[in-house]
């Protein structure tokens, strides 16, 4: 973004009073835009004109967000918000250049005096031969835990922890109130990577000073080695150049089939993102049919959130769901595709030797998995000539209840017994099925989901349905 330089400006008001500015979108302008200022207001003060526009709020991009969206960011700030701004002229020109606007940008000013931003970090470890390079550290009269013996060049100053830094969160859960035995346990069992939310002195005192508690979302990413990405696209005459696809055992819609010279590949999509949003509205819980329709509705222009593999396996580790997995699988020809491993004469299975693309591996069952459960009989306490005697009475249909190494610790630690229950109303998530006939039939019923249609997905390369209509302005006083 080399020319444009964003002002970050700091507004603080009081209860009951607002920002000073109303924030609009227009017909006929792109961006949130600053107008209606109040003369001597928070807003006035700190050097806001009409007709800025917003690009971030308390560190979110929002240029691609709805306006809807945006103020509810500014109403959940409380008395204090954080604005990156461009000044009109400068933005549009930044629009027409193709500028990408996301790209940070740091000269704050706080109701008109510069000042630094404090921010907690987010960091990402994965845990090398040597270990993850820092020690745990309790001090008398602190709360929490403290990073020390931070060894240089290894992996945890490599991911930007430093000494001194106070521990806020283990892969998404608070250890604020956690014991150094407690905290050291969390990370044994986090399966060789971890993020952790570290915060400094200055920091703690500056949230201190506003009354806020610490949280992931008012965190830095700048030391996270993945990132999401804001693509944007205009469609070109054989629409936007990719598929929309969903993977067997896989959660989410991914990209696929790019087309080489295509607006999809110009915009930097890769095959197997997996797409998070569309033009700032997420899509998790769509249907594949509800999520190409958004991208159809958003005219000759989308806007998707993506992120690649390592992306999501990253964001993922900030909270791993500790659930089972309840897999259906029909056997094939050549059997089902994995072996049972365990000692004779000792309680305990595990699944290992996956067959890749084997019935198995269609099903969701990965290597390491414990098994808890066959068709519906526990096998924790059965011995692994009994639990192998149970898979080969079942005939040609196979249910297991596996849960990964790491989950089935952390449920055993917390005492919780492991069964069908913990997966709740049963979704997608939990339930993997082979793609026969039968299993479809048996995911459709039971996951209380449509099912994807199997024919070829629908490529987003026709003409699209154009907006057809102009919207008002609408602006909100903030």
């Amino acid at each position: 973004m080399a020319g444009y330089k964003p002002k970050v400006i700091s507004l603080t008001k009081r209860p009951g009073q607002t920002f000073g500015f109303y924030l609009r979108v227009e017909h006929g302008e792109d961006g949130h835009l600053i107008r209606c200022l109040e003369m001597g207001g928070p807003a006035e003060l700190a050097g806001m004109k009409d007709g800025d526009r917003i690009l971030r709020v308390n560190g979110a991009f929002v240029d691609g967000l709805s306006h809807s969206e945006v103020v509810d960011l500014v109403r959940n700030s409380g008395v204090s918000v954080i604005f990156h701004i461009l000044d009109e002229a400068s933005y549009k020109q930044a629009k027409a250049q193709g500028v990408n606007l996301s790209e940070p940008h740091n000269t704050p000013v706080a109701n008109g005096v510069a000042k630094k931003v404090q921010k907690p970090k987010l960091c990402y470890l994965v845990k090398s031969s040597s270990g993850y390079g820092f020690s745990l550290l309790s001090i008398k009269g602190e709360k929490g835990l403290f990073m020390t013996e931070v060894i240089s060049g290894k992996v945890a100053d490599r991911a930007g922890v430093k000494v001194n830094n106070r521990l806020l969160e283990v892969n998404g859960e608070n250890v604020e109130e956690s014991t150094h035995e407690q905290v050291v346990d969390k990370i044994k069992m986090a399966d060789g990577s971890i993020m952790l939310l570290l915060s400094d002195e200055e920091t703690d005192r500056y949230y201190q000073n506003k009354h806020t508690k610490i949280g992931a979302s008012l965190a830095t990413t700048e030391y996270l080695p993945y990132k999401p990405r804001i693509i944007d696209m205009t469609k070109g005459p054989d629409g936007y150049g990719f598929l929309l696809k969903e993977e067997p055992n896989h959660r989410g819609h991914f990209i696929k089939d790019i087309d080489k010279g295509s607006p999809a590949e110009k915009a930097g999509l890769k095959d197997m993102d997996r797409l998070v949003a569309v033009d700032g509205n997420e899509v998790d819980g769509c249907s594949h049919e509800q999520v190409v329709e958004r991208i159809r509705q958003s005219g000759n222009k989308c806007c998707l959130l993506v992120v690649d593999k390592g992306t999501d396996h990253m964001y993922k580790q900030e909270k791993k769901e500790l659930k089972p997995k309840l897999c259906k699988m029909e056997k094939a020809a050549d059997g089902y595709g994995f072996h049972l491993n365990g000692i004779q004469g000792v309680c305990g299975q595990y699944i290992m030797e996956v067959v890749k693309g084997g019935v198995a591996d269609r099903a969701g069952l990965e290597d390491n998995d414990i098994v808890v459960e066959v068709n519906g009989v526990n096998v924790e306490q059965s011995s692994h000539e009994e639990a192998v005697a149970m898979i080969r009475s079942s005939g040609n249909s196979l249910e297991m209840l596996v849960v990964e190494q790491s989950v089935y610790d952390q449920l055993k630690a917390k005492g919780v017994r492991i069964t069908r229950l913990l997966l709740g109303k049963t979704s997608y998530v939990q339930v993997h099925s082979v793609d026969t006939p039968r299993a479809r039939k048996e995911r459709h019923e039971e996951a209380d989901r449509p099912e994807t249609p199997t024919q070829e997905p629908a490529r987003e390369r026709s003409a699209s349905v154009s907006s057809s209509s102009s919207r008002d302005s609408v602006d909100e006083r903030l």
